[in-house]
């Protein structure tokens, strides 16, 4: 009869080939991990919708004139961009076209050019020694506004307040929160043997109003695979039209849901006088926590979206509504609204995966379709036509003075409107460009960016 495994070598020696035992029955019960190549060929649609004072800037100098004029914003606008990148260099002369369905009514193909160096590399700027202002470059005067979430008055820590004559070399970095948003590398001149792109300097036709992606889509060229696939569901989103109403001193701002939109995105930007001669540029977004939202007026994927959503920075998609705190209606009687609803993803990739993890995944093409919506017009009274504005209290005297942004739970950020200007050229307004003129000019110098 075997002795008993009481002393210690004898107890290390048995776990030591239990545990040997173990893993070697897990690794023989994992499966093997399969191999994937490729692919050869990416290929990117990014299908975009833009209203208010974004489609009527896209409309041209007849749009711009317009605009001027007083005039509404003109309807929706729809654009597209195509690049396509490959590992394979082309044989001969790069060429490449998108063979497209009747019902994008722009003809039956659209070519994909290969641009010229000049055209697409840009050379590096060097980055600053220092985090200081340029020699011979005068230091700003005023001050930046930093305000965050929907309600009637802003949460407690707001504003965060730059003063601008304070930064420069040896000054504190301010302490500014933006979450990092992971998105996927646009396929880029640089980076493929070949490389093609639409629109460019042989067409640059508009996409109709009335255009659909739905349909048989067809790419082909001299250095990628033939790509083929069908569009069904995913298609040009529409229009994100918020509307602006007066809500004691604060502003509401609602708009009806945007068909298949993962979440929602508002920020604003504007300016007015402040002290000594300089111009508070302020910042709000509709994040629920402090974030700047750099990244987040641009395509995020709904993987993010939902991430972010859960995080407080982005509205769920059943949020209809968001009010602007009394306290950045007065900091900021006149700005610019932007508005996003991120769309969906389409995501193909041929051939399929095999089932067998044994046989080696070979992509030969990957495509990409994304999708958003997006609104931009005047927040605040002063500002000319927004084309979606809503009924609006009378304007009241008891503003704060210029400079001094309305502490929270104050009697004039609870009660009435702060005066508007009584032009959009001069007052407000005229505060606006010159404070993010120079706001914008000194976060570059001094971040570097």
């Amino acid at each position: 009869m075997p002795r008993p495994c009481s002393h210690t070598p004898c107890l290390r020696a048995l776990t030591a080939a239990t545990l040997a035992a173990m893993t070697s029955g897990a690794a023989a019960q994992s499966p093997p991990q399969q191999v994937v190549r490729g692919p050869v060929a990416t290929y990117w649609m990014t299908a975009d919708t833009s209203s208010g004072l974004g489609a009527m800037m896209g409309g041209g100098v007849s749009g711009m004139f317009g605009m001027m004029m007083g005039r509404s914003p003109q309807g929706p606008m729809r654009t597209l961009d195509l690049r396509l990148g490959s590992s394979q260099a082309p044989s001969g002369a790069p060429q490449a076209e998108h063979l497209i369905p009747p019902t994008m009514q722009m003809g039956p193909s659209l070519p994909l050019v290969t641009p010229q160096p000049a055209q697409s590399v840009r050379r590096a700027e060097p980055e600053p020694e220092e985090r200081q202002l340029p020699e011979g470059v005068e230091r700003p005067k005023g001050r930046m506004l930093i305000f965050w979430g929907c309600g009637p008055q802003v949460g407690p820590g707001q504003p965060i307040v730059i003063d601008f004559s304070n930064l420069g070399a040896g000054a504190p970095m301010p302490r500014i929160a933006s979450r990092e948003v992971r998105v996927p590398r646009v396929p880029s001149y640089g980076a493929s043997r070949g490389y093609g792109e639409w629109p460019n300097e042989r067409d640059r036709q508009a996409v109709a109003v009335q255009a659909s992606l739905r349909g048989e889509h067809q790419v082909r060229g001299t250095y990628s695979p033939e790509i083929r696939f069908m569009v069904d569901r995913h298609d040009f989103m529409g229009a994100l039209e918020i509307q602006q109403a007066r809500t004691g001193a604060a502003t509401r701002l609602s708009w009806a849901p945007v068909d298949r939109a993962t979440g929602y995105f508002l920020s604003a930007i504007g300016g007015r006088e402040g002290r000594d001669g300089g111009a508070d540029m302020v910042l709000w977004t509709s994040s629920a926590v402090q974030d700047m939202g750099g990244a987040l007026v641009g395509h995020v994927p709904p993987g993010e979206v939902a991430r972010l959503i859960r995080e407080k920075v982005v509205l769920a998609p059943a949020v209809t509504e968001c009010t602007v705190p009394a306290e950045v209606v007065q900091a900021m009687p006149a700005g610019m609204l932007t508005g996003v609803a991120y769309g969906e993803e389409l995501n193909l990739v041929h051939p399929p995966r095999p089932q067998d993890p044994k046989v080696a995944w070979e992509q030969q093409w990957v495509v990409k379709l994304r999708l958003r919506s997006t609104t931009m017009l005047p927040l605040g009274e002063g500002m000319g036509a927004s084309g979606r504005r809503g009924g609006t209290a009378p304007a009241a005297t008891g503003a704060p003075p210029a400079g001094d942004a309305a502490p929270a739970g104050s009697p004039s950020a609870e009660g009435a409107p702060s005066q508007a200007p009584a032009s959009p050229v001069g007052g407000a307004a005229g505060a606006v460009e010159q404070g993010v003129r120079e706001g914008i000019n000194t976060l570059r110098n001094l971040f570097g960016r």
